[in-house]
Order: C-alpha cells, then sequence, then structure tokens
C-alpha cells in the first residue's frame, strides 16, 4: 500500500488548504487514515483521523474547530481540510493508514512521504 498526499504548499496566516491521502493499487475503503506532523526540531504528532467508513473522527487540540477530516472512498482519497491556518501549523503533513483504527497513536503500518505545508506572512 502507497500513499500519497498532496495539496502542501505556503500559505498567509489565516488562509486555506486542503491536503489530499491517495492510494495507487489499492482501496482505501478498508483502512483507518491518520493525517501526522513533525515540524523541524519537534517530535511527530497526531492531527487528525478517520475511521475506515467514516462514523468516526478525531482531532488534536490545537487542531479542533479549524481542520475537518473525511473520506471520499468512491474516490479513494482522504481530505483534511485545514482552515484559519497558523504559523505553528508549518510542518510536514503525512497521512497513514491501517486496518485498526489507532486514533491518533502513531502505530500505523503504511505511510506517505509527506506534504510541506508553510504558513508564513
Amino acid at each position: 500500500l502507497q500513499l500519497v498526499e498532496s495539496g502542501g504548499g505556503l500559505v498567509q496566516p489565516g488562509g486555506s488548504l486542503r491536503l489530499s491521502c491517495t492510494a495507487s493499487g489499492y482501496t482505501l475503503d478498508y483502512y483507518a487514515i491518520g493525517w501526522f506532523r513533525q515540524a523541524p526540531g519537534k517530535e511527530r504528532e497526531g492531527v487528525s483521523c478517520i475511521s475506515s467508513k467514516g462514523g468516526a473522527t478525531n482531532y488534536a487540540d490545537s487542531v479542533k474547530g479549524r481542520f475537518t477530516i473525511s473520506r471520499d472512498n468512491a474516490k479513494n482519497t482522504v481530505y483534511l481540510q485545514m482552515n484559519n491556518l497558523k504559523p505553528e501549523d508549518t510542518a510536514v503533513y503525512y497521512c497513514a493508514a491501517d486496518s485498526v483504527f489507532w486514533g491518533l497513536g502513531s502505530h500505523y503500518d503504511h505511510w506517505g512521504q509527506g506534504t510541506q505545508v508553510t504558513v508564513s506572512s
């Protein structure tokens, strides 16, 4: 299972980005997906996660009310809509997949290569 993230970039504070996570050659229908981020000099942290059918989601306190995770299994894609971005959201964002819903823990078996998000004026 190979995951590919896209949608990162440079945005001003208060702006929005939507990250996408897709898989080539595999269906994501049976996988829970987590979004994680790692800023320079900091540990990787869980940002948001969604169960395989989308019935359960969870968010880190730092992004609640600003980020929304969703999935479109017909498009084999999971999204992370990020609004009201702050400089402290700057990081490399990774999506991860696992057949078990680990929540925001880093136990996922499959990881993408990451996409850079930079929030700066």
